[in-house]
Formats: C-alpha cells, structure tokens, sequence
C-alpha cells in the first residue's frame, strides 16, 4: 500500500551519540513525577544533558484535552486532535509522547518520561520504536512499584477521592486496569524507598549502562 502522504526519510549529516528514554511507569500517586524530578536534577548536577517529560505538563500542550484546544481551533478540530483520558486516547498520548521522546533521544539526550502508560502494548510498541532508532540500552523501563492503598492515601490531585464517589469513570486502580511491566530493567519499591533511594538505582543503572560518566 502506497503511503498517500508521499513522505521521505531524510537522512542527517550529523550523526549524534544517542541518548537514552528512561520511562518511568507506575499508577497515579505512586511517586514517578518526584522521582523522575530527582534523576533530573542530579544529573544536571553532574553536568549530564537531560529533559523530563512529565504526563499532566503534556497535557497542557502538545497532548491537549478537547477542551483546551476548543476556544482557540473550534469544537470539530478539538474533538478530533484533542486528548481525553478514553483507552484509545491513552494509547495516542504514549504514542505521541514516544515518538518525541525518541527524537530527544536521537539528539543525545538522556530523557526521562512519566506517565501512568497503564497498558503494556503500548509501552512495548514504545520500546519498539526506540530500539529501532538505536540499539540496546536506549530503553529503560521503570516499574515504580508503589501498592494502591499508598498511592490512595497520598491522592495528590485528589483523583482517587473523586474516582471512588464516581465522579471520574475509567481511572486507572480503580475502574479501569493498570498492566504492571513484566520484565522491567528497573524495579523500584517505591512504597518503603526514600526518592533519593530509588533515583540513585537508576542513576546507577545508567551509569553500568555507560550512558552517562
């Protein structure tokens, strides 16, 4: 099958160290947003080039609500290109933010996601993707592995509050499933690790792993 849109792969002059996507998964509340923030600010310490993609600050942009995107480009645009929280809109939004974080990879760049990417197929095609750009090592998966009830009773935004009087319907731990990793390279107990415990694991990792000195 042709590809309509005629496009053409076009190779760069500069050939770049890659970097690597450090994703990190786990259920709301479960501490990947501090954790990732951690890993960011060490590695800049160390003068290491890093960028962290955070799942709510896409939200406000790239990977917009319709609702964001209405005032400004109309209802047909929004309901078409705008994000909501259905499954297929999740899989669009880890789609997406793969394919960026990928492209921040190619530049050299050791990029740190977090994103509740409660489904398994899509975070395998997100591996897929970047194994293909590169090669081993430039994907690490985290399992920020933190029980319900601790992600519960910290309800950071309140969402689970509101899930539980069923104010939100498919969340995620609640109505609707979250898929665990199944051989993650990274496997943090995030419910009894300090942050500083869990992000020195995977600055330690990275380091065996000799993306950075």
């Amino acid at each position: 099958m042709t590809d309509k849109t005629l496009v053409t792969w076009h190779e760069h002059r500069v050939q770049r160290k890659r970097g690597c996507v450090v994703w990190l998964t786990g259920l709301s509340g479960s501490g990947k947003s501090t954790i990732a923030n951690h890993i960011d600010f060490k590695l800049h310490e160390m003068k290491v080039t890093s960028y962290l993609l955070d799942g709510d600050n896409v939200r406000h942009g790239l990977n917009a609500s319709p609702e964001r995107l209405e005032s400004e480009y109309g209802s047909e645009f929004a309901n078409r290109f705008g994000l909501s929280f259905a499954a297929n809109d999740r899989s669009e939004n880890i789609r997406r933010i793969g394919c960026v974080a990928d492209l921040f990879c190619s530049a050299g760049i050791v990029t740190l996601t977090a994103f509740v990417s409660p489904y398994r197929k899509d975070r395998q095609l997100v591996r897929d993707a970047v194994l293909k750009s590169g090669g081993d090592g430039d994907f690490v998966e985290v399992f920020v592995d933190t029980p319900l009830e601790i992600c519960e009773s910290r309800d950071p935004k309140g969402l689970y509050k509101k899930a539980r009087a069923g104010e939100i319907v498919g969340f995620t731990g609640i109505d609707d499933p979250y898929e665990p990793p199944e051989r993650p390279e990274i496997h943090l107990a995030s419910g009894t690790e300090s942050v500083e415990e869990s992000a020195g694991q995977v600055i330690e990792y990275l380091k065996n792993l000799g993306k950075i000195g």
